[in-house]
This record gives structure tokens, C-alpha cells and sequence, in this order.
């Protein structure tokens, strides 16, 4: 079947193949003032954003099936316009860009779909989704009323419950003035003209226009009102955590902010809430924008790698229950909030048939203690109190009663590996620009890299000559050469030599590289390789930012007491797109090339070098990541498939780290928990196992900076420890996560004392837990525990609510 001949036509005809699946399966979805609502009946909503491009069509199924598990009622998306049309009129919807099939697997879980078609999606995703070659149309401005943009977009349905367009717009609409209103309105306009049937919303835009409901994004929404009092309050980005870039920490957010994020959140009349993320994933190839590392895990429920992210999962799939168990008060009863002081409240929601109290908590440091119809509740420092009949305390935010597991990675080599990998090696192909500077388009100015690359590769060599004679005076002393760059990373060759090179930080990606030259009576070549790791994707105007080499280009000299300079910037230059292993593709078997190798001498912090090397799979069905530890800067790939950007050799700060476990009271935000300091932003790359093959499989690497491939090797990730901490009067579940539990470590009911690794009994515990554990648990791969002095027998603890701490071995 041909491909339609414009991305809108061919979202267009995923979401028309979609909905020819799904008609026998149609449901009515609208909304009113309280919730969305589904065949006429108002509903609580719990979705997860998980990306298609960041995982596999073989990791769909599993994800979904756990997130369904996690007690969620949809599973979120972008549509990523880039991904699908990197050329302008060549579409791709293969693989892990099969969109119909990703719709597909949701739906044979049983799950709704919410997607948010864009155009424009942030996401940390490259130039914010949208093609580059959008910057190059003639009169093209995006995101902002421009006839040359909106004019790519055409008519689309889809069988989807909640579709999104444009994105949090409301965030920069100012910068474009009158023109990004008008933008707005045309977005809205188009979008109820496609007449899908199922609401659309418009996320942080308070002007929100009124065919359009507007949503909240952001850590806590528990405040935020609708501009429109007619829709439902919906919370499209619940932050789960953040994500991470190249010279960064860890940041970690705890599942008892989490929890307690959307328990207030429904406390004060929210009906929708979206995970952001549910299952981050991996930013294979060159998808992550700038300075974003290649993976995405985002401290999500489910890891990279699609384990579950234990506590924060299990404690959400509790709240998800009870809140289910309370959809009908939630939706249809009267809402009663009274503010107690002290930033304690109690809110009533209650039908003729029922009522349902939710108890909340804000104050980071005081616990509460309140009398509601006769009884007493305490109410821990930040957190929430559900109580599904307003009689008994059914979740605690801040009490957790699912366990916590410690992954571990492990070598796992095929029974026949070798100790070690055997590595050959071939040079990156510089001469024909180092020292003749030949390019593909000349120009007699300095091109910035999006116009002279269109993003068809990170790398644009800037190529130049200047003829000196010999008396020239810029000849008679000390020389540098000083550039204004942003690209991110510059690397620079005066006739042949490698002088130097220079990278930014973080957003912060302008800056001057200038080193000590020598420059020759005739003629000298000025070769510059500028690499680009992801352009921007957020903030107004984020298309005008300039990569590449900007200039001016000096040459910056001394005759006596004088400073002369050179500028080239409006020399003749040169212009070539790419390197040369890329474009023969020595990263894939099927290339030509492919076997023209050296065995002999392998070179080590040797740049611009290719290695390659043959593996077998690690055994098991574990998931896989290689440990580049010991290479500076680069990309792999695995069988032709890439696994992403590395660059294990930027560190993280040795300083701003957490000292002590994370503090969940108290407002977050992506620098209150941080961890790693002084240690590699990202070490360990995702391996698919769907990338990998039976027999011999093969790593090949392009080394930018740098390194020693001879630490390099594939390891298993799996669980190794589970703890727990589980109140009394709740069921425990322990599980390994597919391997049985081997041991138990230490078990003890009653007030035990210490963390994870560090447990011990307290004052007043009582003697049978271990050996109970013990039978009931090991060599299983999942136990459930009744937490109960019926199941421990009695303690001289008192009245106090006692614990079961557990630490088991996998």
C-alpha cells in the first residue's frame, strides 16, 4: 500500500486503519463540568504517557499488561511528526513507529488511548518533534500564525477518548503577541472541524479557546481550576520524577510525594489525571534533544528497561484501587472541603446512597490529629488519608505497604563468551577536509548547522582556507584561533593538525573556543567539525536559537605591540554534512565496507575512531544493557540498530547531592533528591533483546573523543534485594520479578528500626516472623503475607500500629 503524500494524510490513515478496527467496539465520550464521561457515565481516569519510539514493539505488550495492572485506564502518547517524516515527503511507520499497532496493543488490553498529536510535543524529544526541515520551508515560522506552517496539517479521526492538540502553548504564547493568539484559535478551529467525536484538550493555556478543555501540568495541580467552568479539571502531566542530561545528577522523586500529588489532587475535585512518565524508556538514535542523555527512565513506575519501579509502583496501584472503589462519590456526590488550619483539611463527597472522605494534610513538618464524626484520625506530615465509607482509613499516602526492590546488574555471558571482548578498529576518513577542505556546498558566509545540515547528521565540517605570505605580520608572533560556537562541541584542524576542541554545558551552549595555531607563508586549511547532540525543544522562539559555528572566525595574532586579527567569517567556506563512516554505514553488516577492519594494534583515546566487536546474548530473558565505561563520546549500535548517543566521560558534579535518604515532605522539584555525584551521568546503555540475535551478534561503536573499548561489556539488570516496610492490618506481596525468592535475610513484626540493608529489631518485636517468611516465601517467586499480630501472634508493643519489615534475597 503507498504511503499518503503528507504526514497529516498519513496520520490520517493510521487513525482511520485504528478506527475501522475499533467501530464494532464504539463508545460515546464527552464531558461535563466534573469528569469525562464514557457512555453517558462520569468517570475517574488514571493514564500513563509511555512513547512508542522509546521502547520496541516486542516491550509494548509487557508494558501495557503492567501498566493495566498498576490499575490504569489509558495509556498516553505524542505523535512525533519528525520521526515519522525526517524527509520532507518520506514516511516511516515501521517498527518502533508503528503507531497503528501501538493504538492496537492498548486497545487488546483493554485500555483507552489519549493521544496528543502535536504538532509540537516538547517531550525532551529533538527540536520538540517537529522536523527540521520545517526551518528551511521559505517564510516558515513555526508554532505561531504562518501560513507555511499551519497549511501542512489536514483533516484526521481517531477512536481515541481524549486527543490533544498543539502543547502547553500557554507557557510561551506571549512571546509571539498577537500572532500566537491568532495561532491558538486557528489550532482550536482546526481541530473541532475534524468533527472526531471524543473531546480535545489544550494543556497549561488558561485562554484555552471554549470548544477546547484546558489542563493542568506540572508536579502538584491540586490548586489548578479549569478557565472554563463547564469542563472537567484534568491533569495531563503528573511528573513522576525528571529527566536527566549529560553533566547532570539523578534526580528522584518519592512515592509518597507521588501518591500524594494526586491524592490531593482528587481530594479537590480533579477526575483525570495522566503519568508523566508511566514508562520513560530509551531516546534510541538521535531522537533525545539537547544535552538530553539517552535514557529517559524519568523515575517512572516502570523502568527503562520495564521492570517495576518498586515502591513507586506498587503504592500507586493501591491508590488507583481505592480511588476506583470511590468512583461514583467522586463523580456524582456533593462536594463538602472544610480548611482546618494549619494547611489540614477534610473533604466530603456524598451521594443519597454514600459517602466518601478524603483527609488531607499539606504541612511538611506537623502530623494532624483531628476528631470527624466522633472519631479520631492522625494524619502524618504531608499526606493524604482516603477513607472510602469516612469511617475507616483505607490508604495513607505516606504510609507504604508495598515493597522496594534493589536491581543489580551482573555479567551473564553465553556459556561459550570469551573473558573478554576481541575488538578490531578502523580510523574516521578526515584527510579530504582536514587538509583539503572539501566540501559539498560552498557559501561565502558562515551557514548555521540546521540550514546547512537539515538534521541529516550531529556533524557539519566548516571548511576554509587562508593564504598568507610571508611577510604577512600576523606571521611574526604567538597566533590563536578564536571562535564563537554554538554547536555544541567543536573540534579543530589547522592543516591537518588537531588543535583542540571544546564543548558547552547544559543550557549554557554559546561560548568561545580559542587555542595557540601555527599558520605557514601560503596556503593553510581551516577545517571545523562542529557536532550537535540534539537542537532545542522548548521556549519561545526555541527555533531561532543558532547552532553550529556562529562566529565571527579570528585569527588573532601579535605584531610588536599591535593585535592584528583576521576575520574569516566571510571567506569562501566549504560545507560537508556527515563523516564518512556514517555515510558508508559501518555500523551495519550489509555495508561494502564493512569488512575492511585492522585487527592489529588497536589504538586506545585515539578520536575519531571506529571499534567493532562480536558478542553472543547474555543468557536469560533479563534485560540488557552494554556498560560503556572507560569511552569518552560517541554512538553505538547493535546489529545496524542504535542504541543511542553516549558519553560516559562527562561527570556529574562532585557536589549537591542528597546525604541522607529523600525527605518526601515538603513541596519537590528536580533538584531536592539528587544523586550520583562525581560519577558518570550515564554508564549503562539499553540493549533491546528484540535487537539482539541467537547467534553472533555485533557492536560497533564511533568514538568521538576517545577511550578504551577494552572495558566495554554486556551485563544482565534484575532484581537482586526486595525490602519492605508494611503496616499492620494490610496484605503483603513480595515477588522477585520472575526468580524465586532464595532467602530471607531478616523479617521482624512489631517496631522494627532502620532501612533497606540496615534493618533491625526493635524494642518491643515479636520472634515467629522469620521463620514464617521463611516457609511461606522462599523458593517462590511471589508470597502474600497477612500483616496482622493474628498472623505473627502478639507483641508487648501496646496499642501502637506496628510493622512487618522484610529483606529478602532473589
Amino acid at each position: 500500500m503507498a504511503l499518503p503524500k503528507s504526514f497529516a494524510f498519513s496520520l490520517c490513515f493510521c487513525l482511520s486503519v485504528i478506527l475501522c478496527s475499533l467501530v464494532a467496539n464504539a463508545t460515546d465520550v464527552s464531558y461535563d463540568g466534573r469528569a469525562i464521561t464514557i457512555d453517558g457515565k462520569r468517570r475517574i481516569l488514571n493514564s500513563g504517557s509511555i512513547h512508542y519510539p522509546r521502547s520496541t514493539p516486542q516491550m509494548w505488550p509487557d508494558l501495557i499488561r503492567k501498566s493495566k495492572e498498576g490499575g490504569l485506564d489509558a495509556i498516553e502518547t505524542y505523535v512525533f511528526w519528525n520521526a515519522h517524516e525526517p524527509v520532507r515527503r518520506e514516511y516511516d511507520f515501521t517498527g518502533n513507529l508503528d503507531l497503528v499497532r501501538f493504538i492496537k496493543t492498548i486497545q487488546d488490553e483493554g485500555l483507552y488511548a489519549v493521544l496528543r498529536i502535536g504538532p509540537y510535543v516538547c517531550a525532551e524529544w529533538n527540536y520538540g518533534g517537529l522536523p527540521v526541515w520545517l526551518h528551511n520551508l521559505p517564510n516558515c515560522h513555526i508554532r505561531t500564525a504562518n501560513d507555511v506552517f499551519m497549511k501542512l496539517f489536514a483533516s484526521q479521526g481517531g477512536p481515541i477518548i481524549i486527543a490533544q492538540i498543539e502543547n502547553e502553548y500557554g507557557n510561551v504564547e506571549s512571546y509571539y503577541g498577537d500572532a500566537g493568539k491568532a495561532y491558538i484559535n486557528w489550532s482550536a478551529n482546526f481541530a473541532e472541524s475534524l468533527n472526531i467525536g471524543v473531546p480535545w484538550i489544550m494543556c497549561q493555556q488558561n485562554d484555552a479557546p471554549a470548544s477546547m478543555i484546558n489542563t493542568c501540568n506540572g508536579w502538584y495541580c491540586d490548586t489548578f481550576k479549569p478557565s472554563n467552568p463547564n469542563t472537567p479539571k484534568m491533569w495531563t502531566e503528573n511528573w513522576t520524577g525528571w529527566f536527566k542530561s549529560w553533566g547532570g545528577l539523578d534526580p528522584l522523586r518519592t512515592a509518597e510525594d507521588v501518591a500524594f500529588a494526586v491524592a490531593r489532587f482528587f481530594q479537590y475535585g480533579g477526575t483525570f489525571q495522566n503519568y508523566y512518565m508511566y514508562h520513560g524508556g530509551t531516546n534510541f538514535g538521535r531522537t533525545a534533544a539537547s544535552y538530553i542523555t539517552t535514557s529517559y527512565d524519568y523515575d517512572a513506575p516502570l523502568d527503562e528497561y520495564g521492570h517495576l519501579s518498586q515502591p513507586k509502583w506498587g503504592h500507586l496501584k493501591e491508590l488507583h484501587e481505592v480511588l476506583k472503589s470511590m468512583e461514583y462519590t467522586l463523580t456524582y456526590g456533593n462536594i463538602t472541603t472544610t480548611e482546618l488550619g494549619n494547611s489540614v483539611s477534610t473533604t466530603v463527597f456524598a451521594t443519597n446512597e454514600s459517602s466518601s472522605c478524603i483527609f488531607g494534610n499539606a504541612n511538611s513538618s506537623s502530623d494532624a490529629t483531628i476528631t470527624f464524626q466522633g472519631n479520631t484520625y492522625t494524619i502524618p506530615a504531608w499526606s493524604v488519608s482516603i477513607l472510602p465509607d469516612c469511617k475507616k482509613e483505607a490508604y495513607n499516602t505516606a504510609k507504604v505497604n508495598t515493597q522496594t526492590t534493589v536491581k543489580v546488574k551482573s555479567v551473564n555471558k553465553a556459556e561459550d563468551e570469551p573473558e573478554s571482548l576481541h575488538w578490531s578498529w578502523r580510523p574516521e576518513k578526515t584527510d579530504d577536509t582536514q587538509l583539503l577542505g572539501k566540501g559539498e556546498v560552498v557559501a561565502s558566509r558562515l551557514m548555521e548547522q540546521k540550514e546547512a545540515a537539515n538534521d541529516a547528521s550531529d556533524y557539519l565540517w566548516y571548511m576554509t582556507s587562508v593564504q598568507l605570505s610571508k611577510d604577512d605580520p600576523i606571521l611574526s608572533g604567538n597566533m590563536t584561533l578564536r571562535i564563537n560556537e554554538t554547536g555544541y562541541i567543536l573540534h579543530a584542524y589547522v592543516n591537518g593538525e588537531h588543535v583542540g576542541s571544546q564543548w558547552a554545558a547544559y543550557n549554557v551552549f554559546n561560548y568561545v573556543f580559542e587555542k595557540p595555531i601555527k599558520l605557514v607563508p601560503g596556503v593553510n586549511t581551516i577545517s571545523l567539525l562542529s557536532a550537535t547532540v540534539g537542537f532545542p525543544n522548548y521556549g519561545g522562539g526555541f527555533e531561532d536559537i543558532k547552532t553550529g559555528v556562529a562566529g565571527p572566525v579570528q585569527l588573532v595574532g601579535q605584531s610588536g605591540d599591535e593585535t592584528v586579527i583576521k576575520d574569516l567569517s566571510q571567506h569562501k567556506w566549504s560545507y560537508k554534512v556527515g563523516l564518512h563512516g556514517l555515510k558508508d554505514e559501518l555500523f551495519s553488516s550489509a555495508s561494502r565496507f564493512a569488512n575492511k577492519w585492522s585487527v592489529e594494534g588497536l589504538p586506545v583515546n585515539r578520536t575519531m575512531t571506529w571499534y567493532k566487536t562480536t558478542f553472543k546474548a547474555p543468557l536469560g530473558t533479563e534485560p540488557v544493557v552494554v556498560d560503556l565505561h572507560g569511552l569518552g563520546k560517541g554512538h553505538a549500535w547493535v546489529n545496524g540498530h542504535s542504541i543511542g548517543r553516549y558519553w560516559p566521560s562527562y561527570l556529574a558534579p562532585e557536589d549537591g547531592c542528597s546525604v541522607e535518604a529523600c525527605d518526601y515532605r515538603g513541596a519537590y522539584d528536580n533538584n531536592k533528591c539528587v544523586f550520583n555525584c562525581g560519577k558518570p551521568t550515564q554508564r549503562w546503555y539499553h540493549v533491546p533483546r528484540s535487537f539482539l540475535q541467537d547467534d553472533e551478534n555485533t557492536l560497533v561503536l564511533f568514538e568521538e573523543f576517545g577511550g578504551n573499548p577494552s572495558y566495554v561489556n554486556f551485563q544482565t539488570i534484575r532484581v537482586g534485594t526486595i525490602c519492605a516496610n508494611a503496616y499492620e492490618n494490610h496484605t503483603l506481596e513480595l515477588a522477585c520479578q520472575g526468580r524465586p525468592i532464595s532467602a530471607i535475610k531478616f523479617a521482624s513484626f512489631g517496631k522494627p528500626e532502620g532501612t533497606c540493608g540496615s534493618f533491625k529489631n526493635g524494642t518491643c518485636d515479636g520472634t515467629t516472623a522469620l521463620s514464617i517468611l521463611q516457609k511461606e516465601c522462599v523458593g517462590k517467586e511471589s508470597c502474600s503475607i497477612d500483616v496482622s499480630e493474628k498472623k505473627f501472634g502478639s507483641t508487648n508493643c501496646g496499642d501502637i500500629v506496628k510493622r512487618l519489615a522484610v529483606e529478602a534475597v532473589c
